[in-house]
């Protein structure tokens, strides 16, 4: 890396034959985060990776963004997590993981784990989960037919609960779809954890967060800071969480807890690569 990055910004070309330019304190912030000691580099897949896609498991990460984490993983001292609101079979899915992977993988917003040590898939059992199961297909089941006639809106079951989409809806539609959703879970499962997210409504028993997520594989990996990028509300906990020597990105608008923000999946993936080179030039 030349020494003009103290100067100036970063420009690359992206692949949708744009320019995609990191401002002077996104650079600084980087090379900062770069030289910790042992760094976790944990992200968001949709929206931060991936573009949104209208159908969900459609949905696959830049081919920058694939580049620039296969050259994170091969560095020493550095663990790479995807951090993701989908259940942990969905992002095996969409993120093309194989049990070769150096990849961790929290899915479920921190309720399921898989680690590259073990082919096992590492959830956290809890006791209310049996409990909770027996009630889940009921309510999805209800979930459905409450939304089969209103148009652009669909239900996703999930792991620990269901979403229901909206991101095909109108504004009426979408506030029809939502009202009749939050009625159905106050009234029949009322301790459920209700989350908003872009164009999605999720309901789930199990209340982890992706704060905990994070946490989780910090202590994991011993490492003493953490990168973490998201574009969305639910990725707001774990930017909240971080400490002073973290870096938090904000992939996209919005209100954030993160010192940093680039404008989307692109400029995320101009943000790893160039990680990727000043983490290089620490380890020579």
């Amino acid at each position: 890396m030349t020494s003009e990055l103290d100067d100036t910004a970063l420009e690359n070309d992206t692949a949708l034959g744009q320019t995609t330019a990191l401002d002077q304190t996104t650079v600084d912030a980087v090379r900062r985060i770069a030289a910790s000691e042992r760094l976790l580099i944990a992200l968001d897949f949709d929206g931060t990776l991936a573009p949104l896609e209208d159908e969900p498991m459609r949905a696959r990460a830049l081919p920058e963004a694939i580049a620039a984490i296969d050259r994170l993983t091969a560095l020493p001292d550095t663990t790479v997590a995807f951090v993701s609101g989908r259940q942990l079979a969905d992002l095996v899915v969409i993120s093309e993981h194989t049990d070769a992977s150096l990849i961790h993988l929290a899915g479920s917003h921190g309720a399921e784990f898989w680690h590259p040590a073990s082919s096992r898939v590492a959830a956290r059992p809890m006791a209310d989960d049996v409990a909770e199961r027996a009630h889940a297909d009921a309510i999805v089941d209800s979930a459905r037919d409450l939304v089969a006639n209103i148009p652009g809106a669909w239900i996703e079951p999930k792991a620990f609960g269901f979403g229901l989409h909206t991101r095909l809806a109108d504004d009426a539609a979408t506030v029809r779809a939502t009202d009749a959703i939050d009625e159905l879970v106050t009234t029949h499962v009322p301790r459920w954890r209700r989350r908003v997210g872009r164009d999605i409504l999720e309901y789930a028993w199990r209340h982890e967060g992706k704060d905990t997520a994070v946490e989780a594989l910090r202590e994991l990996s011993g490492a003493t800071a953490v990168l973490f990028a998201g574009d969305d509300v639910t990725d707001e906990d774990a930017l909240a969480s971080l400490g002073p020597d973290d870096l938090g990105v904000r992939v996209g608008e919005g209100r954030t807890a993160a010192s940093v923000r680039v404008p989307d999946a692109a400029s995320l993936a101009v943000l790893l690569d160039l990680l990727g080179t000043f983490r290089a030039e620490r380890s020579q």
